[in-house]
């Protein structure tokens, strides 16, 4: 698949996750987005306001007069945290500006089989994320795909569409079983439909990109944005 830098950088969700990340870095990851015409940033809760206010600050460093999105996360990274817990965090970062939530599924209900957990789990962050004011927020499901048997990736993306989320995610980008790829993304985009896919984990290149969007993915997560950005240009892939 061809695609301009243009549309490229509309796909992608450039995320800083890491637990040392610096107020210095989250504004770095800020001003790199609004220059480059970024989707969204995806950064942990804590930096969620910051966030929100650097993009507000700085949006005349747009070359479209775009800003970016802010994304974040709940039960982040393992999932092994209570809905409720998972429905609080996710509240919070909404309040403090984000516009839509990646959650951790209840990866160890998932691969016993429990459908009614994993749904109930969803279900809990999506009554949130559908309520705000501006009631236009999205909430993504990440299924740690690398993890999960075939048949489990295909549970789980039944999960997210009964618990009414609206995009399935492969990946954290931190569980040893890897991040993203073209398979896990075709079997998610042919089980999901119609919700949207958003690939993650290990993307770290224009062609990597380019391949998880012509498998059928929505959305790009990486830490590696600006690098992707570059690369196209300069190939004019």
């Amino acid at each position: 698949m061809t695609l301009t830098p243009d549309e490229l950088a509309k796909r992608i969700e450039h995320t800083l996750l890491a637990p040392e990340a610096a107020p210095n870095q989250i504004d770095r990851l800020c001003l790199d987005a609004l220059r480059y015409g970024f989707h969204a940033v995806c950064v942990n809760p804590i930096h969620v306001r910051r966030a929100v206010e650097r993009i507000a600050r700085d949006r005349s460093a747009s070359p479209s007069g775009r800003a970016p999105t802010v994304i974040s996360v709940a039960g982040f990274p393992l999932g092994a945290s209570r809905s409720d817990t998972k429905a609080d965090e996710a509240r919070r970062a909404l309040d403090d500006g984000a516009s839509e939530i990646d959650m951790v599924a209840d990866l160890g209900a998932l691969i016993s089989g429990d459908r009614k957990t994993v749904r109930a789990d969803i279900e809990a962050l999506a009554r949130v994320v559908h309520q705000t004011p501006a009631g236009a927020s999205f909430l993504k499901v990440i299924l740690e795909t690398g993890l999960l048997t075939v048949d489990q990736i295909i549970l789980g993306c039944r999960c997210c569409a009964e618990g009414e989320a609206d995009f399935v995610k492969t990946s954290t980008g931190f569980h040893a079983s890897g991040g993203a790829t073209v398979e896990q993304v075709k079997l998610l985009r042919r089980h999901a439909a119609p919700l949207r896919v958003k690939a993650a984990g290990g993307i770290r290149t224009a062609e990597a990109a380019c391949a998880m969007i012509e498998a059928g993915a929505d959305r790009i997560g990486t830490s590696a944005g600006v690098a992707i950005l570059d690369e196209l240009g300069r190939t004019g892939s």
